[in-house]
């Protein structure tokens, strides 16, 4: 297969997106269609589908990958909007709009977050733009920041408030993470604009700022469309920043590295699997983007050396929510490395 028309598979990534923007057009219980498409489907045909291991790919500079990030930025605006005009034409009513708001969240975790990735890892400014409008869609405060400055840095060591640790729940890691990353990018921004002489918490603070444009997104959404309207904003970042740190808690469970080590293959979890892959624009080829984190998704490696993930993202949703399986899935499987004097 060429990498060429390997890069066709990454349009599946879509999906998602689509089935959000028909059913909130649809109401009713087709409002559940991408929960049930990406939690029940996917997350199941990852379990039997084979891996893909090829490192085949296209040149660095193709451009179809290119234009699938700006679709995603498209189809994630257009999935938002179909949210709200839903609401406002009682297309959506009572239950039925958090069941949407919920299908919007998922893909807001999936799709957006993951495309805002890529975005902010590039150095042209209008990109990370895009990047930041896009984690704005997902009522992220924080991963900008964080992202870049700390968890790359400080990855699979104490220092991470993104890396979980071994013996460590999905819930009890969402609290922690959540809240470290966003005390820890505030102050940063603080101490950044410190060291300029502007005001620690001005708007020049990207939490600040962003914390005050949700108040606006929340104020006109509640006088233009009223209270259901903000309700389903709240529900969908809410569900797409669980599914960053689902995500987050996937990648680094239980990897440990001394603070004067490099971050090597053996200190993120990979997953080959064809659906994650494509889905989510080789996110789980999450290695490689430590090692060289500004390589575009469509030229990320699979690596022998990095401990395998048992399925794909979307396969073990369900067995992170469950302590006691995950526990049992995952821990034979951590490195001898990573179990020190654990």
């Amino acid at each position: 297969m060429s990498g060429n028309f390997r890069n066709l598979f990454y349009l599946f990534g879509l999906c998602p997106a689509l089935l959000v923007i028909y059913g909130n057009l649809q109401g009713g219980y087709f409002s559940l269609l991408n929960l049930f498409f990406t939690l029940v489907v996917l997350g199941a045909l990852e379990w039997i589908t084979p891996s893909n291991y090829s490192n085949k790919h296209s040149q660095k500079q193709a451009i179809l990958p290119k234009i699938i990030l700006f679709l995603h930025l498209a189809f994630q605006t257009a999935a938002l909007i179909s949210l709200f005009y839903g609401i406002s034409n009682n297309l959506l009513s009572g239950v039925w709009i958090l069941t949407a708001a919920l299908s919007n969240g998922l893909n807001s975790g999936a799709s957006a977050i993951v495309i805002a990735h890529e975005f902010i890892h590039q150095k042209n400014k209008i990109e990370q733009a895009f990047g930041k409008y896009l984690l704005f869609t997902a009522g992220n405060l924080y991963f900008f920041v964080d992202h870049l400055r700390v968890h790359h840095k400080w990855v699979a060591t104490p220092k991470d408030h993104a890396t979980a640790r071994l013996g460590e729940s999905l819930y009890m890691f969402f609290v922690r993470s959540a809240k470290g990353q966003f005390i820890c990018s505030l102050d940063l921004e603080a101490e950044r604009l410190q060291k300029l002489k502007l005001g620690r918490y001005s708007l020049g603070n990207y939490v600040v700022r962003q914390m005050l444009l949700q108040l606006v997104m929340l104020t006109i959404l509640y006088f233009g469309l009223g209270y259901w309207a903000v309700l389903a904003w709240i529900t969908q970042c809410v569900l797409a920043n669980f599914m960053l740190e689902y995500v987050n808690y996937l990648e680094h469970y239980g990897l440990v590295r001394a603070e004067n080590q490099r971050a090597t293959e053996e200190h993120s979890w990979d997953s080959d699997k064809f659906i994650s892959r494509f889905i989510l624009v080789d996110l789980t080829r999450h290695a490689d983007h430590h090692f060289y984190a500004s390589k575009p998704f469509h030229t990320l490696n699979s690596h022998i050396k990095s401990p395998k993930l048992p399925s794909g993202y979307a396969g073990m949703f369900f067995v992170a929510t469950i302590p006691v399986l995950w526990r049992k899935v995952m821990h034979p499987r951590i490195p001898k490395s990573s179990l020190g004097g654990n």
